[in-house]
């Protein structure tokens, strides 16, 4: 019998994991994915962090055992007892039982901080956008669907901080592929649906040949879509980066070098048959068309895919 295969998505809080996590599932079809977020794994309630000073994003505030214990148990196709953290109380709610699917994705704040639990996956993604947007995604967040005030969300971020810095963001050494979306310009305010993306590719898995990339872009800097090389925390990385402006004529070309590597994906890379590739709510509720959003599901989607061809 085939084993669930796991992608990680780890960044920090309003990072973007959970908006790439749903667009990735229903790439691959909700029917086949199980979704389970880490913050299950708070050792404390929202109050109780408060009266010990503590912040979620430290190891110490989250039952990391647990957590690494339950990623064996999905690796190897077995069933778990999820603890179910809520958001919106701060409070903890009885567990449920968990079936993995033929894919599982794991998303939250501390997936990689273990050797045991980066063990487990089969494609580890990390989210790093600048923080000034990543505050601008938390306050629009916190304030709307949490119930705190701007103050409150702002002040929070401050007091994390530290535990950002030593927890957090040393995770993405880790990833195979760092995310970072970004604004065209310093301005922040520019970021409904118009985010260019920047894709670290790190050569711990066999990423697609994108060297024809060269070729449809003339090998110009100025392109909507470039490939070069770079440095990420002291190694080699090719970097892919991907404009807001860039036209479907641009991405097409780009999706089917992707796709030509993978006859399942050619199905995804119909839009008629997979609309929702690259959709995004927009700051009014209006839906919204990412080409770089849609690239980027569509990598991490292949690398799933590929990932049964290589381990299974």
């Amino acid at each position: 019998m085939s084993r669930p295969i796991i992608l990680g998505i780890v960044g920090d809080s309003a990072a973007g994991k959970t908006t790439l996590t749903k667009g990735i599932a229903q790439v691959l079809g909700p029917e086949n994915v199980t979704i389970i977020c880490t913050d299950d794994y708070h050792r404390y309630d929202r109050k109780q962090r408060a009266q010990l000073g503590i912040t979620a994003l430290h190891p110490d505030c989250n039952y990391l055992d647990i957590m690494e214990q339950h990623l064996s148990l999905l690796r190897m196709g077995h069933p778990i007892l999820k603890p179910v953290y809520s958001h919106s109380t701060g409070s903890f709610e009885p567990p449920v039982y968990v079936k993995p699917s033929k894919f599982v994705i794991i998303e939250g704040l501390l997936g990689y901080s273990t050797r045991i639990a980066r063990d487990c996956y089969d494609v580890k993604v990390y989210l790093a956008p600048p923080e000034a947007i990543r505050a601008k995604w938390k306050v629009k967040r916190d304030t709307q669907k949490r119930g705190y005030s701007e103050e409150q969300v702002l002040a929070e971020m401050q007091k994390r901080e530290p535990d950002s810095e030593q927890y957090i963001r040393p995770q993405r050494q880790w990833s195979d592929i760092v995310v970072s979306f970004y604004t065209p310009s310093d301005d922040v305010d520019q970021i409904n649906g118009n985010l260019n993306v920047r894709l670290v590719l790190r050569p711990t898995i066999p990423h697609p040949d994108l060297t024809d990339i060269i070729g449809v872009t003339n090998g110009s800097s100025t392109s909507a879509i470039r490939l070069g090389l770079d440095r990420d925390m002291g190694k080699p990385v090719d970097v892919l980066e991907v404009d807001g402006h860039a036209t479907l004529e641009q991405v097409n070309k780009i999706e089917q070098i992707i796709c030509s590597d993978m006859p399942y994906l050619r199905n995804i890379c119909d839009r008629e048959s997979n609309p929702e590739l690259g959709k995004i709510s927009g700051t009014t509720g209006e839906t919204l068309q990412s080409y770089p959003l849609a690239l980027t599901q569509l990598l991490i989607t292949y690398h799933m895919l590929k990932a049964i061809q290589i381990h299974q």
